[in-house]
Protein backbone atom coordinates (compact mmCIF):
# COMPACT_ATOMS: atom_id res chain seq x y z
CA UNK A 1 0.00 0.00 0.00
CA UNK A 2 1.23 3.49 -0.87
CA UNK A 3 0.67 6.26 1.66
CA UNK A 4 -1.35 9.35 0.61
CA UNK A 5 1.88 11.38 0.91
CA UNK A 6 3.64 9.09 -1.59
CA UNK A 7 0.67 9.33 -3.97
CA UNK A 8 0.71 13.15 -3.69
CA UNK A 9 4.45 13.23 -4.39
CA UNK A 10 3.97 11.01 -7.43
CA UNK A 11 1.11 13.20 -8.63
CA UNK A 12 3.18 16.40 -8.17
CA UNK A 13 6.11 14.85 -10.02
CA UNK A 14 3.76 13.81 -12.82
CA UNK A 15 2.32 17.35 -13.18
CA UNK A 16 5.83 18.89 -13.25
CA UNK A 17 6.92 16.33 -15.84
CA UNK A 18 3.72 16.87 -17.84
CA UNK A 19 4.29 20.64 -18.05
CA UNK A 20 7.95 19.98 -18.97
CA UNK A 21 6.83 17.43 -21.56
CA UNK A 22 4.34 19.88 -23.11
CA UNK A 23 7.04 22.58 -23.33
CA UNK A 24 9.56 20.10 -24.80
CA UNK A 25 7.11 19.03 -27.50
CA UNK A 26 6.49 22.72 -28.24
CA UNK A 27 10.28 23.14 -28.62
CA UNK A 28 10.21 20.47 -31.35
CA UNK A 29 7.22 21.66 -33.41
CA UNK A 30 9.01 24.37 -35.41
CA UNK A 31 12.87 24.20 -35.52
CA UNK A 32 13.04 21.27 -37.96
CA UNK A 33 11.18 23.54 -40.41
CA UNK A 34 12.30 27.08 -39.51
CA UNK A 35 15.97 26.07 -39.59
CA UNK A 36 15.62 25.38 -43.34
CA UNK A 37 14.61 28.90 -44.49
CA UNK A 38 18.02 30.61 -44.07
CA UNK A 39 19.72 27.56 -45.67
CA UNK A 40 17.39 27.23 -48.69
CA UNK A 41 19.83 29.05 -50.99
CA UNK A 42 22.74 26.85 -49.83
CA UNK A 43 20.69 23.64 -50.23
CA UNK A 44 19.59 24.77 -53.71
CA UNK A 45 23.22 25.30 -54.78
CA UNK A 46 24.40 22.01 -53.26
CA UNK A 47 21.61 19.73 -54.50
CA UNK A 48 20.42 21.75 -57.52
CA UNK A 49 16.79 22.74 -56.82
CA UNK A 50 14.64 25.32 -58.63
CA UNK A 51 12.79 27.90 -56.50
CA UNK A 52 9.48 26.03 -56.87
CA UNK A 53 11.03 22.71 -55.72
CA UNK A 54 12.76 24.48 -52.82
CA UNK A 55 9.28 25.80 -51.97
CA UNK A 56 8.06 22.18 -52.10
CA UNK A 57 10.71 21.35 -49.48
CA UNK A 58 8.86 23.74 -47.14
CA UNK A 59 5.41 22.58 -48.28
CA UNK A 60 5.92 18.83 -47.76
CA UNK A 61 5.59 19.10 -43.94
CA UNK A 62 2.35 21.03 -44.45
CA UNK A 63 1.00 18.32 -46.76
CA UNK A 64 1.94 15.79 -44.04
CA UNK A 65 0.09 17.94 -41.48
CA UNK A 66 -2.98 17.99 -43.71
CA UNK A 67 -3.05 14.23 -44.34
CA UNK A 68 -2.17 13.21 -40.78
CA UNK A 69 -4.29 15.68 -38.79
CA UNK A 70 -7.59 13.88 -39.36
CA UNK A 71 -5.95 10.50 -38.60
CA UNK A 72 -4.22 11.52 -35.36
CA UNK A 73 -7.37 11.48 -33.13
CA UNK A 74 -8.09 7.90 -34.32
CA UNK A 75 -4.51 6.78 -33.58
CA UNK A 76 -4.72 8.46 -30.15
CA UNK A 77 -8.01 6.68 -29.42
CA UNK A 78 -6.21 3.35 -29.85
CA UNK A 79 -2.84 4.12 -28.23
CA UNK A 80 -3.47 7.06 -25.81
CA UNK A 81 -2.42 10.66 -26.31
CA UNK A 82 0.87 10.15 -24.46
CA UNK A 83 1.95 7.12 -26.51
CA UNK A 84 0.89 8.80 -29.74
CA UNK A 85 2.91 11.92 -28.86
CA UNK A 86 5.92 9.68 -28.13
CA UNK A 87 5.45 7.96 -31.49
CA UNK A 88 5.38 11.39 -33.16
CA UNK A 89 8.67 12.37 -31.51
CA UNK A 90 10.37 9.14 -32.66
CA UNK A 91 9.16 9.67 -36.26
CA UNK A 92 10.39 13.29 -36.07
CA UNK A 93 13.86 12.17 -34.93
CA UNK A 94 14.13 9.58 -37.71
CA UNK A 95 13.05 12.24 -40.25
CA UNK A 96 15.66 14.75 -39.02
CA UNK A 97 18.41 12.12 -39.38
CA UNK A 98 17.34 10.99 -42.88
CA UNK A 99 16.93 14.58 -44.16
CA UNK A 100 20.55 15.35 -43.34
CA UNK A 101 21.77 12.89 -46.01
CA UNK A 102 22.83 15.10 -48.92
CA UNK A 103 20.74 13.46 -51.64
CA UNK A 104 17.49 14.81 -53.08
CA UNK A 105 15.47 11.64 -52.35
CA UNK A 106 16.59 11.48 -48.69
CA UNK A 107 16.03 15.22 -48.18
CA UNK A 108 12.44 15.00 -49.38
CA UNK A 109 11.65 11.68 -47.64
CA UNK A 110 13.15 12.89 -44.34
CA UNK A 111 11.13 16.10 -44.66
CA UNK A 112 7.98 14.01 -45.15
CA UNK A 113 8.65 12.08 -41.91
CA UNK A 114 9.37 15.34 -40.08
CA UNK A 115 5.93 16.56 -41.18
CA UNK A 116 4.24 13.38 -39.89
CA UNK A 117 5.97 13.66 -36.50
CA UNK A 118 5.15 17.34 -36.06
CA UNK A 119 1.54 16.81 -37.20
CA UNK A 120 0.95 14.47 -34.24
CA UNK A 121 2.18 17.10 -31.78
CA UNK A 122 0.24 19.87 -33.54
CA UNK A 123 -3.08 18.04 -33.15
CA UNK A 124 -2.66 16.50 -29.70
CA UNK A 125 -0.98 19.30 -27.75
CA UNK A 126 -4.13 21.53 -27.58
CA UNK A 127 -6.16 18.40 -26.69
CA UNK A 128 -3.87 17.38 -23.80
CA UNK A 129 -3.88 20.97 -22.50
CA UNK A 130 -7.70 21.15 -22.73
CA UNK A 131 -8.06 17.82 -20.89
CA UNK A 132 -5.36 18.24 -18.24
CA UNK A 133 -5.58 22.00 -17.59
CA UNK A 134 -9.20 22.99 -18.44
CA UNK A 135 -9.16 25.98 -16.05
CA UNK A 136 -5.71 27.12 -17.22
CA UNK A 137 -6.14 26.56 -20.96
CA UNK A 138 -5.21 30.14 -21.93
CA UNK A 139 -2.12 30.24 -19.71
CA UNK A 140 -0.85 26.81 -20.82
CA UNK A 141 -1.48 27.67 -24.48
CA UNK A 142 0.55 30.85 -23.90
CA UNK A 143 3.40 28.87 -22.33
CA UNK A 144 3.70 26.30 -25.10
CA UNK A 145 3.10 28.69 -28.03
CA UNK A 146 5.76 31.03 -26.59
CA UNK A 147 8.15 28.08 -26.19
CA UNK A 148 7.45 27.16 -29.79
CA UNK A 149 8.18 30.71 -30.96
CA UNK A 150 11.43 30.97 -28.98
CA UNK A 151 12.91 27.79 -30.39
CA UNK A 152 11.64 28.57 -33.90
CA UNK A 153 13.42 31.94 -33.82
CA UNK A 154 16.58 30.36 -32.39
CA UNK A 155 16.59 27.79 -35.20
CA UNK A 156 16.33 30.51 -37.87
CA UNK A 157 19.04 32.64 -36.28
CA UNK A 158 21.72 30.02 -35.73
CA UNK A 159 21.31 27.98 -38.95
CA UNK A 160 23.91 30.00 -40.91
CA UNK A 161 26.38 30.24 -37.95
CA UNK A 162 26.09 26.45 -37.44
CA UNK A 163 26.53 25.73 -41.14
CA UNK A 164 29.32 28.22 -41.88
CA UNK A 165 30.72 29.46 -38.54
CA UNK A 166 31.09 25.98 -37.02
CA UNK A 167 31.62 24.49 -40.50
CA UNK A 168 28.92 21.85 -39.97
CA UNK A 169 27.49 22.39 -43.46
CA UNK A 170 23.74 22.68 -44.09
CA UNK A 171 23.26 18.97 -43.29
CA UNK A 172 25.06 19.22 -39.93
CA UNK A 173 23.18 22.42 -39.06
CA UNK A 174 19.86 20.62 -39.61
CA UNK A 175 20.71 17.43 -37.69
CA UNK A 176 21.47 19.50 -34.54
CA UNK A 177 17.69 19.79 -34.04
CA UNK A 178 17.51 16.09 -33.22
CA UNK A 179 19.00 16.87 -29.76
CA UNK A 180 15.84 18.51 -28.25
CA UNK A 181 13.82 15.67 -29.82
CA UNK A 182 15.88 13.05 -27.95
CA UNK A 183 15.38 14.95 -24.64
CA UNK A 184 11.61 15.12 -25.26
CA UNK A 185 11.49 11.37 -26.03
CA UNK A 186 13.13 10.58 -22.66
CA UNK A 187 10.64 12.81 -20.74
CA UNK A 188 7.59 11.29 -22.48
CA UNK A 189 8.80 7.74 -21.77
CA UNK A 190 8.92 8.75 -18.07
CA UNK A 191 5.46 10.34 -18.33
CA UNK A 192 3.93 7.17 -19.75
CA UNK A 193 5.43 5.15 -16.89
CA UNK A 194 4.34 7.62 -14.19
CA UNK A 195 0.86 8.41 -15.52
CA UNK A 196 -1.40 8.15 -12.44
CA UNK A 197 -4.55 8.06 -14.57
CA UNK A 198 -4.11 4.63 -16.10
CA UNK A 199 -7.83 4.60 -16.76
CA UNK A 200 -7.39 7.19 -19.52
CA UNK A 201 -7.82 10.79 -18.39
CA UNK A 202 -6.16 12.03 -21.56
CA UNK A 203 -6.47 9.22 -23.96
CA UNK A 204 -9.99 8.51 -25.07
CA UNK A 205 -10.98 10.56 -28.06
CA UNK A 206 -14.38 9.63 -29.39
CA UNK A 207 -14.90 10.64 -32.98
CA UNK A 208 -18.09 12.24 -34.23
CA UNK A 209 -16.44 13.66 -37.29
CA UNK A 210 -19.58 14.23 -39.36
CA UNK A 211 -20.84 16.89 -36.96
CA UNK A 212 -17.62 18.88 -36.96
CA UNK A 213 -17.30 18.81 -40.77
CA UNK A 214 -20.82 20.26 -41.03
CA UNK A 215 -20.12 23.17 -38.68
CA UNK A 216 -19.77 26.57 -40.45
CA UNK A 217 -17.75 27.89 -37.49
CA UNK A 218 -15.35 24.92 -37.70
CA UNK A 219 -14.76 25.76 -41.38
CA UNK A 220 -14.06 29.41 -40.53
CA UNK A 221 -11.51 28.30 -37.91
CA UNK A 222 -10.01 25.84 -40.44
CA UNK A 223 -9.65 28.58 -43.07
CA UNK A 224 -8.16 30.96 -40.50
CA UNK A 225 -5.72 28.22 -39.42
CA UNK A 226 -4.82 27.49 -43.06
CA UNK A 227 -4.25 31.01 -44.33
CA UNK A 228 -2.32 32.17 -41.22
CA UNK A 229 -0.15 29.03 -41.47
CA UNK A 230 0.41 29.76 -45.15
CA UNK A 231 1.69 33.25 -44.25
CA UNK A 232 3.99 31.82 -41.58
CA UNK A 233 5.56 29.13 -43.76
CA UNK A 234 5.90 31.43 -46.79
CA UNK A 235 7.72 33.92 -44.55
CA UNK A 236 9.95 31.21 -43.06
CA UNK A 237 10.75 29.95 -46.57
CA UNK A 238 11.28 33.13 -48.52
CA UNK A 239 11.90 36.15 -46.24
CA UNK A 240 15.69 35.49 -46.16
CA UNK A 241 15.74 35.29 -49.97
CA UNK A 242 13.68 38.50 -50.28
CA UNK A 243 16.08 40.31 -47.93
CA UNK A 244 19.11 38.83 -49.74
CA UNK A 245 17.63 40.18 -52.98
CA UNK A 246 17.47 43.62 -51.31
CA UNK A 247 21.22 43.48 -50.64
CA UNK A 248 21.27 41.97 -47.12
CA UNK A 249 23.87 39.22 -46.51
CA UNK A 250 22.59 35.66 -46.01
CA UNK A 251 23.80 35.60 -42.39
CA UNK A 252 22.05 38.89 -41.56
CA UNK A 253 18.92 37.76 -43.42
CA UNK A 254 18.84 34.64 -41.23
CA UNK A 255 19.09 36.75 -38.08
CA UNK A 256 16.37 39.12 -39.35
CA UNK A 257 14.12 36.07 -39.86
CA UNK A 258 14.96 35.10 -36.28
CA UNK A 259 14.19 38.68 -35.16
CA UNK A 260 10.79 38.44 -36.91
CA UNK A 261 9.94 35.51 -34.64
CA UNK A 262 11.47 37.00 -31.46
CA UNK A 263 9.23 40.07 -31.92
CA UNK A 264 6.26 37.70 -31.94
CA UNK A 265 7.19 35.89 -28.70
CA UNK A 266 5.60 38.38 -26.23
CA UNK A 267 2.55 38.59 -28.50
CA UNK A 268 2.25 34.79 -28.62
CA UNK A 269 2.26 34.76 -24.81
CA UNK A 270 -0.33 37.53 -24.38
CA UNK A 271 -2.83 36.62 -27.12
CA UNK A 272 -4.13 33.29 -25.66
CA UNK A 273 -4.47 34.80 -22.16
CA UNK A 274 -6.35 37.81 -23.55
CA UNK A 275 -8.42 35.58 -25.86
CA UNK A 276 -9.34 33.31 -22.95
CA UNK A 277 -10.65 36.26 -20.91
CA UNK A 278 -12.78 37.78 -23.67
CA UNK A 279 -16.05 36.38 -24.98
CA UNK A 280 -15.30 37.74 -28.46
CA UNK A 281 -11.84 37.83 -30.07
CA UNK A 282 -12.87 39.87 -33.15
CA UNK A 283 -10.77 42.92 -32.28
CA UNK A 284 -7.67 40.83 -31.56
CA UNK A 285 -7.97 39.27 -35.03
CA UNK A 286 -8.50 42.71 -36.61
CA UNK A 287 -5.45 44.26 -34.91
CA UNK A 288 -3.19 41.35 -35.91
CA UNK A 289 -4.57 41.48 -39.46
CA UNK A 290 -3.73 45.17 -39.82
CA UNK A 291 -0.14 44.49 -38.65
CA UNK A 292 0.14 41.80 -41.31
CA UNK A 293 -1.24 43.91 -44.18
CA UNK A 294 0.90 46.97 -43.33
CA UNK A 295 3.98 44.77 -42.71
CA UNK A 296 3.96 42.97 -46.06
CA UNK A 297 2.93 46.25 -47.73
CA UNK A 298 6.01 47.96 -46.30
CA UNK A 299 8.25 45.09 -47.42
CA UNK A 300 6.96 45.49 -50.98
CA UNK A 301 8.06 49.14 -51.03
CA UNK A 302 11.72 48.19 -51.51
CA UNK A 303 15.01 48.11 -49.70
CA UNK A 304 14.81 51.20 -47.45
CA UNK A 305 16.36 49.84 -44.24
CA UNK A 306 14.11 51.66 -41.68
CA UNK A 307 10.92 50.62 -43.56
CA UNK A 308 12.29 47.07 -43.86
CA UNK A 309 12.85 46.80 -40.09
CA UNK A 310 9.45 48.32 -39.25
CA UNK A 311 7.80 45.91 -41.71
CA UNK A 312 9.60 42.94 -40.13
CA UNK A 313 8.42 44.03 -36.66
CA UNK A 314 4.78 44.26 -37.83
CA UNK A 315 5.02 40.91 -39.64
CA UNK A 316 6.52 39.39 -36.47
CA UNK A 317 3.64 40.68 -34.34
CA UNK A 318 1.08 39.28 -36.80
CA UNK A 319 2.71 35.85 -37.17
CA UNK A 320 3.41 35.65 -33.43
CA UNK A 321 -0.22 36.38 -32.56
CA UNK A 322 -2.24 34.59 -35.25
CA UNK A 323 -0.99 31.06 -34.59
CA UNK A 324 -1.74 31.02 -30.83
CA UNK A 325 -5.06 32.72 -31.61
CA UNK A 326 -5.91 29.82 -33.95
CA UNK A 327 -4.90 27.34 -31.21
CA UNK A 328 -7.01 29.28 -28.70
CA UNK A 329 -10.06 29.03 -30.97
CA UNK A 330 -9.71 25.21 -30.88
CA UNK A 331 -10.12 25.28 -27.07
CA UNK A 332 -12.48 28.27 -26.73
CA UNK A 333 -14.92 27.23 -29.47
CA UNK A 334 -15.09 23.58 -28.26
CA UNK A 335 -17.18 22.55 -25.24
CA UNK A 336 -14.92 19.66 -24.10
CA UNK A 337 -11.76 17.67 -24.85
CA UNK A 338 -13.42 15.28 -27.30
CA UNK A 339 -14.85 18.15 -29.31
CA UNK A 340 -11.48 19.94 -29.15
CA UNK A 341 -9.81 16.81 -30.62
CA UNK A 342 -12.34 16.68 -33.47
CA UNK A 343 -12.00 20.41 -34.16
CA UNK A 344 -8.19 20.27 -33.92
CA UNK A 345 -7.99 17.39 -36.40
CA UNK A 346 -10.47 18.93 -38.83
CA UNK A 347 -9.09 22.51 -38.69
CA UNK A 348 -5.48 21.41 -39.05
CA UNK A 349 -6.24 18.84 -41.76
CA UNK A 350 -8.01 21.28 -44.08
CA UNK A 351 -5.98 24.29 -42.94
CA UNK A 352 -2.57 22.81 -43.63
CA UNK A 353 -3.63 21.45 -47.03
CA UNK A 354 -4.38 25.06 -47.89
CA UNK A 355 -1.14 26.28 -46.28
CA UNK A 356 0.96 23.77 -48.26
CA UNK A 357 0.20 25.61 -51.50
CA UNK A 358 1.75 28.85 -50.18
CA UNK A 359 5.55 28.30 -50.32
CA UNK A 360 5.31 26.52 -53.71
CA UNK A 361 3.06 29.27 -55.14
CA UNK A 362 5.39 32.07 -53.99
CA UNK A 363 8.46 30.21 -55.36
CA UNK A 364 6.64 29.67 -58.67
CA UNK A 365 5.60 33.34 -58.89
CA UNK A 366 9.22 34.37 -58.36
CA UNK A 367 10.45 31.87 -60.99
CA UNK A 368 7.92 33.36 -63.44
CA UNK A 369 8.66 37.06 -62.76
CA UNK A 370 12.22 37.05 -61.33
CA UNK A 371 11.17 39.85 -58.95
CA UNK A 372 9.51 39.75 -55.50
CA UNK A 373 6.78 42.33 -56.30
CA UNK A 374 3.98 39.92 -57.31
CA UNK A 375 4.77 37.44 -54.48
CA UNK A 376 4.59 40.30 -51.92
CA UNK A 377 1.28 41.58 -53.34
CA UNK A 378 0.00 37.99 -52.97
CA UNK A 379 1.05 38.04 -49.29
CA UNK A 380 -0.92 41.28 -48.74
CA UNK A 381 -4.02 39.64 -50.25
CA UNK A 382 -3.58 36.51 -48.07
CA UNK A 383 -3.24 38.81 -45.02
CA UNK A 384 -6.66 40.30 -45.84
CA UNK A 385 -8.18 36.81 -46.03
CA UNK A 386 -6.55 35.86 -42.68
CA UNK A 387 -8.05 38.98 -41.07
CA UNK A 388 -11.52 38.16 -42.40
CA UNK A 389 -11.63 34.56 -41.17
CA UNK A 390 -9.92 35.46 -37.89
CA UNK A 391 -12.68 37.96 -37.14
CA UNK A 392 -15.46 35.54 -38.21
CA UNK A 393 -13.96 32.83 -35.94
CA UNK A 394 -13.70 35.30 -33.05
CA UNK A 395 -17.44 35.74 -32.50
CA UNK A 396 -18.86 34.28 -29.28
CA UNK A 397 -20.13 30.89 -30.55
CA UNK A 398 -19.43 27.16 -30.20
CA UNK A 399 -18.92 24.63 -32.99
Amino acid sequence: MHSPQTQDNKSSLYIILLISGIVLIAFNLRPAITSVGPLVGVIQEDVGLAHWSAGLLMSIPLISFAVMSSLVPRIAARLSNEKTLLLGLVILLVGICIRSISMTLFIFFGTLLIGVGIAIGNVLLPVVVKEKFPQKFGLMTSIYSTSMGLFASLASGISIPLAHGLKLGWDGALIVWGIPTIIAIVVWILLIRLNPAKDNAVKSVRISAKQIWRSPLAWKIALFMGFQSSLFYITMSWLPEILYNYGISRGTAGWLLSFTQIVGVPVSFLVPILAGRLRSQVWIAFALGMCSIVGYGGLSMGSSYPIMILSIILIGIALGGNFPLALSYIGIRARNGNQAAELSGMAQSTGYMLAAIGPILIGYLYDMTQVWTIPLITLIVISGVVTTFGMLSGRDKYV
